[in-house]
């Protein structure tokens, strides 16, 4: 869930969703992916099949489940709860690899606070705007507040024009991030296949955003496949849950 341009509005071909596999290695995306987007992102709601349904999932891929999302690792646990999945947090800053250590981006990759600052600063006369802070990262949201769009688009971007070498904007659903150009959820699909359990199988990534499509290219890379939301799963989380749920079809390893 992030932030940047204007997401196009253009409508993409429908792709169908391949039937599960045993030998895939499984990506999957959060926010518009497992669950719904919200007003704001703490007034998500996680459906209380979600977690029994991954933790099969994962049984039945032999462990090779991965979450990966702009979201902090603590979140991405308080909404995974009780599962402490192997994941990529904050686009590839932060990862919990399968054996649970955990690996941070260094201090150069976080966004200046001067800048976090002056988001904060211009939100507070822009009722309805979210600014929310990450490690390394920051996303203004604007769903509660369509009419500064242009003006949220303008200022992450004057921000990011100080150090565009390093740093961009990116396009989310009614938000702007500001993300380092090294944090891209291709960090995932690059550092989980070259371990157990997740080498030697088909990298399957599945999100609903810009910023998933590093990972669907990563996946595709290897021979892979990365399933958008919106075309094979008809913009529904609800969609991919079920989708998911056919997992449990699959021969125990």
């Amino acid at each position: 869930m992030v932030a940047g341009l204007t997401l196009s509005t253009t409508r993409l071909p429908e792709i169908a969703a391949p039937t599960p596999r045993p030998d895939w290695a499984l990506f999957l995306d959060i926010d518009g992916t497992l669950i719904d987007l919200a007003a704001t992102p703490d007034a998500v709601e996680v459906p209380a099949t979600l977690a029994p349904t991954l933790a099969e999932a994962r049984s039945r891929l032999g462990g090779a489940l991965a979450i990966v999302s702009g979201r902090t690792l603590a979140e991405i646990d308080r909404l995974m709860a009780p599962l402490h999945l192997p994941c990529v947090g904050e686009h590839g800053a932060v990862i919990r690899r399968p054996d649970g250590a955990i690996e941070r981006a260094g201090a150069d990759r976080k966004v200046p606070p001067s800048w976090k600052q002056s988001l904060h600063a211009e939100a507070r006369n822009w009722p309805g705007v979210l600014v929310e802070e990450k490690t390394y990262g920051v996303a203004v949201h604007f769903r509660q507040a369509p009419g500064r769009e242009r003006e949220i688009r303008d200022l992450t971007r004057a921000l990011v024009a100080e150090d565009a070498a390093e740093f961009e904007v990116l396009p989310a659903s009614m938000a702007f991030e500001i993300r380092h150009r090294a944090l891209t959820k291709a960090v995932a699909v690059d550092a989980f296949m070259a371990e157990p359990p997740f080498a030697g199988r088909v990298p399957v990534f599945v999100g609903d955003d810009v910023t998933d499509e590093d990972g669907f290219r990563a996946a595709r890379a290897m021979g892979g496949l990365g399933l958008n939301v919106k075309q094979s799963f008809s913009g529904r989380p609800s969609e991919v849950r079920r989708w998911l749920r056919c997992f449990t079809e699959l021969p125990t390893p």
